[in-house]
C-alpha cells in the first residue's frame, strides 16, 4: 500500500544549506570533495567504493551533529540504488545504517528498500527506529506493519513526532485504537507508566472519519 500525501523528508537543498552554513572551512572542503568524488565514481567499484569510505569518515570530518546530512548527500551524489544501499546498511555501522534510512525517500521511489526499514524496526536502537519511521515507511509500510511501528516507538521511547504522516495514517484507525488501548492496559497492570505520546495517537485513532466530520 502506498501513501503519497505524507510529510516530506528534508530537501537535499536544505541539507546542503545546513552544511554550508554550519561546517567549518576544513569540513566544508572535505564534504564538497566527497560529493564530487561520489558523483565522478557512482555505484560500486570493487569490494568497496571510494564513497563508502567517505561515509565512514563523515562523523570524524563533519562532527556528529552534521554527519547525517553529509552521509545522505554522499549517498545521493553516488546515485546509490537499493542494492548499494542494502550493502551499506548490512556492512555499515549504526550511524551509516541510520544515514541509509534517512536517504531512502531521496533515492528509492518504490518499496524495494522496505526490508531495510523493517529490519531497523526489529532492533531496539532508538536512533534507527526514529529514522525508520520517516517518510519512506509512511509511503510503503502496509497497515499492519505501520501499526506495529507506532507501537514499537511507544515501547522504546521514540517520540511519536518522529512518525511521518502520523495524523493521516492514524486517523480513524479502529484497530490501532484497540492495540493502543491494550498496550496501555498492559502497562497499567504492570504498574508501569503509559507513554504520553500514546494519548495523542489514541485521540487520532478514535477520531471520526473525515467523511463524517
Amino acid at each position: 500500500m502506498t501513501h503519497s500525501a505524507v510529510a516530506a523528508a528534508p530537501s537535499l537543498d536544505a541539507l546542503r544549506e545546513h552544511l554550508d552554513t554550519h561546517l567549518d572551512p576544513a569540513a566544508r572542503q572535505w564534504y564538497r570533495q566527497a560529493l564530487a568524488e561520489a558523483a565522478d565514481h557512482p555505484g560500486g567499484h570493487g569490494p568497496i567504493s571510494a564513497w563508502e569510505l567517505r561515509l565512514a569518515e563523515a562523523g570524524r570530518r563533519c562532527g556528529s551533529r552534521h554527519a547525517d546530512a553529509a552521509r545522505v548527500l554522499i549517498l545521493h551524489a553516488a546515485r546509490a540504488d537499493a542494492v548499494a544501499l542494502t550493502r551499506v546498511y548490512r556492512q555499515g555501522t549504526a550511524d551509516e545504517r541510520r544515514a541509509v534510512l534517512l536517504a531512502l525517500p531521496h533515492l528509492v521511489p518504490g518499496p524495494d528498500a522496505l526490508p531495510l526499514a523493517e529490519d531497523a524496526l526489529r532492533t531496539n536502537d532508538t536512533r534507527l527506529i526514529a529514522a525508520a519511521v520517516g517518510p519512506y515507511a509512511a509511503r510503503h509500510l502496509d497497515t499492519h506493519g505501520w501499526r506495529h511501528a507506532v507501537l514499537k516507538c511507544l515501547f522504546t521511547g521514540v517520540p511519536v513526532d518522529e512518525v511521518a504522516a502520523l495524523d493521516e495514517r492514524a486517523h480513524g484507525d479502529a484497530e490501532l485504537a484497540r492495540m493502543l488501548t491494550d498496550f496501555a492496559a498492559e502497562r497499567t497492570a504492570a504498574d508501569r507508566p503509559v507513554p504520553g505520546g500514546l494519548h495523542r495517537v489514541l485521540a487520532l485513532a478514535t477520531a471520526p472519519s473525515r467523511k463524517e466530520s
